[in-house]
């Protein structure tokens, strides 16, 4: 009897974690809940050229100078956060909607660039009201999942990990008393959560977030080489040693040796 009783009691256990197992997600980012396909609608902006997608609220200017090209996004207030999600990818696919969901489209990886602003006129169905989940594509990827005239689409999402060639990236902007550093080409999480700075005269100086992926700080860095430390969602954070020459200049983008 004893022996049969251990015997179930090894059976419940095993199922109960083939049964645990079968429903956890696999997680990439820093929280599993990042990784988990969640519902949501896509519409899109702009031309196939793309031309309306440039600039945008994370600061990236040129999309197709900055790597990013047309595989961007513009998400609504409930999923922008501010400006602290620009940087972060995302995997879409078009769901049940049979009479515009392309068969067999599979899925498509987009990067945050921009925002969906909140319209507060009266009328029915403004998708990038809070708190609604909302994905403006690029006409390019809209039209990977459905036909352009369907208008919108309803989504399934997921955070997924960034793929990116090269290291990350850091283009000077400012005047001799107050540098701005726009930071991209960011891998893994994506999204920038904080970033220090060392000249070859001072010591790790906090940097704060001016709007979208761009950092500032109020200190004369002319003429000293530059450094940086950056940290991202997921708590990793990656150190860039001399990046910028002690002659960096203004307008000027350096890259690192390592990425995320």
């Amino acid at each position: 009897m004893a022996k049969f009783q251990n015997l179930f009691t090894w059976a419940v256990s095993v199922i109960t974690l083939l049964a645990q197992a079968m429903g956890k997600k696999i997680t990439i980012g820093a929280n599993a809940a990042d990784n988990d396909w969640d519902n949501a609608h896509a519409t899109f902006y702009g031309d196939m050229g793309g031309a309306e997608t440039m600039q945008g609220a994370c600061g990236y200017g040129n999309l197709f100078q900055q790597g990013y090209g047309l595989e961007t996004t513009a998400l609504s207030t409930a999923l922008f956060n501010n400006g602290l999600t620009c940087g972060a990818c995302f995997e879409v696919m078009c769901v049940d909607d049979p009479q515009w969901c392309i068969p067999n489209s599979g899925t498509i990886k987009i990067t945050a660039t921009n925002f969906c602003p909140p319209n507060w006129d009266p009328a029915p169905d403004h998708w990038c009201n809070p708190p609604m989940k909302h994905f403006d594509l690029s006409m390019a990827m809209f039209t990977k999942l459905a036909q352009a005239k369907a208008g919108i689409i309803p989504i399934k999402y997921r955070r997924v990990p960034c793929s990116k060639k090269g290291g990350v990236k850091f283009l000077l902007k400012g005047n001799p008393f107050w540098l701005a550093v726009l930071v991209y080409n960011v891998g893994r999480a994506g999204d920038v959560t904080s970033v220090r700075i060392r000249g070859s005269k001072t010591g790790w100086l906090q940097m704060s977030r001016n709007w979208g992926q761009i950092w500032q700080i109020g200190s004369n860095m002319v003429g000293q080489s530059l450094s940086f430390q950056v940290t991202t969602s997921d708590g990793r954070t990656l150190k860039s040693d001399n990046v910028a020459p002690g002659e960096w200049q203004f307008g000027q983008t350096y890259e690192g040796k390592n990425n995320f």
